[in-house]
């Protein structure tokens, strides 16, 4: 095994190419040019089954996949990456960040994410800085069994959070699974709040009309009256609709005793399916988001893991679930992203989450539950 580091701030250290290949995979770095994708670093990874690509300078999101011939991630209207200098994220009231948002998992946070809202009198635009902030530190490790990159992002400013994310994506060689390891570490000198959500985004083959989001449920709230009109229809989705109003639900999963759990989004033929498996204890929130718009206008929908929800930061601050980290404490979370893409794997998977669903009772909240949504949110 060798590392190899492509990005190391403090040592000087920047290689604008990188390539490193055997028979069945591959790994290639280099720096878009052209548009608002200028300066962009991309990292592109082929297991020999399934390729993706990390942006260390969108805070080590991965922007599009794709597995044995099948998309994997979005069309986004704001085509990208888009280098995060083109990006104000207090632009639009606040909403500056979706000029930017065109991957497959993007990171909110650290420090905050949701709407744009008001803390006392600090001003939190959409869903943090993360995926503005390019890494600091960025490696290739590439052994028997998997490639792995790495990389370590500072959001940290003078009399602000000083917070650290190491991440460490991993793909085990003609695998159909990506691994995403992330600590988060508070490097100041005071206590601080952390929240994160896993923004994770699917269209076309996986999303399209009658495709259907499968998770063992506990609780579930819409979000607002808007998501309570679709509640008969939660989870199951809409062809690309002109005009169609976003939907989004909030939930508490059950799980495994050890916590683990996952979501699974299967087309509407069943063969076709993206798996989300994540840990409870590291991970406790989950959202899902309806974007049925028209193509063009960005057809998508946001499975999304979190330790909170993308609700203003005072509101998840008063129902306890901000994640406090003492100076030197850290935060671990494992998040994985499977396709398959047959009717046998598809049942498997789905009958995973009746194994823990079970005779368990769901309940379904009709209006907008307030310990897990705010009023008019």
């Amino acid at each position: 095994m060798k590392k190899h580091i492509l990005t190391d701030v403090e040592n000087r250290i920047w290689e604008e190419d990188f390539y490193i290949s055997s028979e069945n995979w591959n790994v290639n770095k280099k720096t878009l040019r052209g548009g608002l994708q200028d300066g962009v670093d991309i990292i592109e990874v082929n297991n020999g089954a399934f390729s993706f690509s990390v942006l260390p300078t969108r805070g080590m999101g991965i922007w599009k996949g794709k597995f044995c011939g099948c998309d994997v991630g979005w069309n986004s209207p704001s085509k990208g990456p888009v280098n995060p200098k083109f990006v104000s994220l207090t632009e639009r009231n606040g909403i500056g960040w979706l000029k930017g948002f065109d991957e497959m998992l993007v990171r909110c946070g650290l420090s905050y994410h949701g709407q744009p809202s008001y803390d006392g009198e600090d001003f939190l635009p959409l869903h943090g800085k993360i995926a503005n902030i390019p890494a600091k530190f960025v490696s290739v490790e590439v052994d028997d069994e998997k490639i792995s990159v790495e990389g370590i992002v500072d959001e940290a400013e003078m009399f602000g959070p000083q917070i650290r994310l190491y991440t460490r994506i991993e793909s085990e060689f003609c695998s159909n699974k990506i691994t995403v390891i992330d600590e988060i570490e508070n490097i100041g000198g005071t206590e601080t709040e952390m929240e994160i959500l896993y923004h994770c985004n699917f269209g076309e083959p996986f999303l399209e009309k009658g495709s259907k989001l499968v998770l063992p449920i506990q609780e579930m709230s819409p979000r607002n009256e808007e998501a309570a009109k679709g509640l008969n229809s939660f989870d199951t989705y809409d062809a690309p609709t002109p005009g169609y109003e976003e939907q989004c639900f909030f939930y508490k999963l059950l799980s495994r005793s050890t916590g683990k759990t996952l979501a699974v989004l299967k087309n509407s033929s069943g063969n076709k399916a993206v798996i989300l498996r994540f840990n409870k204890k590291e991970i406790p929130c989950f959202t899902q988001w309806k974007n049925t718009v028209a193509e063009n206008d960005g057809y998508v929908t946001g499975i999304e893991p979190g330790t909170s929800y993308p609700n203003p930061r005072a509101f998840e601050r008063e129902k306890g679930r901000l994640k406090k980290l003492a100076p030197g404490e850290k935060h671990s979370m494992t998040l994985s992203i499977e396709i398959v893409d047959s009717k046998k794997e598809v049942e498997k998977v789905v009958n995973e989450i009746a194994e823990i669903q079970k005779k368990k009772k769901r309940k379904i909240y009709e209006t907008p539950n307030a310990k897990f949504t705010a009023v008019g949110n």
